[in-house]
């Protein structure tokens, strides 16, 4: 989520992506009289995906949001300073087993305030309902029809993040959540990427088989470490796999 939290684009459009009214079919090629209809072989039977940073990307930069927002509770910090202050805050040990617990405020609570140098309790619950409403994310191009796509052609789909409680109404809202045949939140089973038992928690709820399973996520310690090291092959988004298509084609393989 860190990735996705300080690297945001920049004059990106905000959109919400709805819903197609039709299934999109494997080709739109006409059968002729006596041929078989030749569907893609899948080279996996599960997809896993991170949230924040992979799936799920900030509509504005989040140094823009905290200094917006900020400008009426009396925060005087530059976003340049508020970035800075972001990363440090993010990447600085946690005391305790989890980052996010329950609804993730105490570790909020300290990003926005080490981040921007105000502790007014008014302005951090600002910004943390800022990011609790879909759409202030959006979701990367193509990731609806790409995720429709492997639904129907039998890939088991699950999300494994490392995230608060507000991630199911944010996937809702995106009009996502119903792809889903798992959702995997540390903060709902007790441990976080790399941790192998979130893996294993997707790889039950999906029934797949970890050689059979790839994981996409944005980190490569909490994503790609944590996946390999319990047998699940792992692509790194914006360097393995840069779109959704990229990520369509590496499972589907068509047959000539």
């Amino acid at each position: 989520m860190e990735k996705c939290l300080i690297r945001c684009s920049h004059g990106s459009a905000l959109f919400k992506t709805l819903k197609p009214k039709t299934h999109i079919r494997f080709s739109s090629t006409p059968l002729r009289s006596g041929q078989a209809l030749r569907l893609p072989r899948k080279a996996y039977d599960a997809l896993l995906l991170d949230a924040g940073g992979t799936l799920l990307q900030l509509a504005k930069p989040v140094e823009d949001v905290y200094a917006s927002i900020g400008s009426q509770y009396g925060v005087t910090a530059t976003p340049a300073e508020i970035k800075q202050g972001f990363r440090r805050a993010f990447s600085a040990p946690w005391p305790q087993k989890l980052r996010y617990q329950g609804d993730g405020r105490p570790f909020w609570k300290l990003v926005v305030s080490e981040a921007t140098g105000c502790s007014d309790l008014d302005y951090f619950e600002h910004v943390y309902q800022y990011y609790a409403k879909g759409d202030s994310w959006r979701l990367p191009d193509g990731a609806y029809e790409t995720m429709l796509l492997l639904k129907d052609a039998g890939v088991k789909l699950a999300v494994v993040s490392n995230f608060d409680s507000r991630l199911r109404k944010l996937l809702e809202e995106l009009n996502v959540l119903h792809l889903f045949d798992a959702v995997i939140i540390s903060s709902e089973v007790g441990s976080e990427k790399p941790d192998a038992n979130i893996f294993k928690a997707a790889l039950d709820q999906t029934h797949a088989d970890a050689g059979k399973a790839v994981h996409v996520g944005d980190d490569e310690n909490a994503d790609k470490v944590g996946a390999n090291a319990v047998g699940i092959d792992c692509w790194l988004w914006g360097k393995e796999v840069k779109t959704f298509s990229d990520i369509r084609n590496r499972i589907l393989i068509s047959e000539s």
